[in-house]
């Protein structure tokens, strides 16, 4: 069975920290971004993707000049969409609502906001498209989790055991097949 080394790559540092950052556009921090780079240094990529939000493809962009690579942008590995609550701060909303976000995001998501499946099928449906060879993806913590829902079959809960801090580096091999699955690899953060 063909395999592939698949890498995921969550974005360094932003510059606004501690809001709920979906589709708000933020840029990383120069120091994110290095980590950003340090983390991609070996890893013998010949596919760069990265998510079309700055905070993602800015790292990308970096990576990519340091290892002479060019960078497809692809919206679908942009975080999770959290509506109406999207660039605040947890600290500023219900926390009741908040808790039954965390506790189930597809049957309560936030208001005007994305439900957890269709961001596991989003991104299921860009790695499908995936070329089967070694690949670099810069994401988001979201994304990342989804990933790992599509390819290992972790559900929601389980995915919150995974700590994702920013330019944590997540390593899988994926095979072929309808649908791939994968197996992890290393978790560098």
């Amino acid at each position: 069975m063909t395999d592939f080394a698949l890498h995921l790559l969550r974005h360094g540092e932003p510059e606004r920290t501690g809001l709920m950052l979906g589709r708000t556009d933020c840029a990383s921090t120069a120091a994110g971004i290095a980590a950003c780079v340090d983390q991609a240094g070996d890893l013998g990529i010949e596919t760069l993707i990265s998510s079309d939000l700055i905070r993602a493809s800015h790292a990308a962009s970096a990576i990519g000049r340091t290892l002479n690579i060019s960078v497809t942008r692809d919206p679908r590995w942009r975080e999770l969409d959290f509506g109406a609550w999207d660039g605040m701060a947890s600290a500023d909303l219900d926390p009741e609502a908040l808790g039954r976000f965390w506790n189930d995001p597809d049957a309560h998501p936030p208001p005007g906001g994305e439900r957890w499946s269709a961001l596991v099928a989003r991104v299921s449906d860009a790695i499908a498209m995936l070329p089967p060879r070694p690949t670099l993806i810069v994401t988001h913590g979201g994304a990342m989790r989804a990933a790992l829902a599509a390819l290992c079959g972790f559900d929601q809960r389980q995915l919150w055991a995974f700590e994702l801090p920013y330019a944590a580096l997540l390593s899988l091999r994926v095979w072929e097949g309808q649908p791939r699955s994968a197996q992890i690899t290393g978790l560098y953060a």
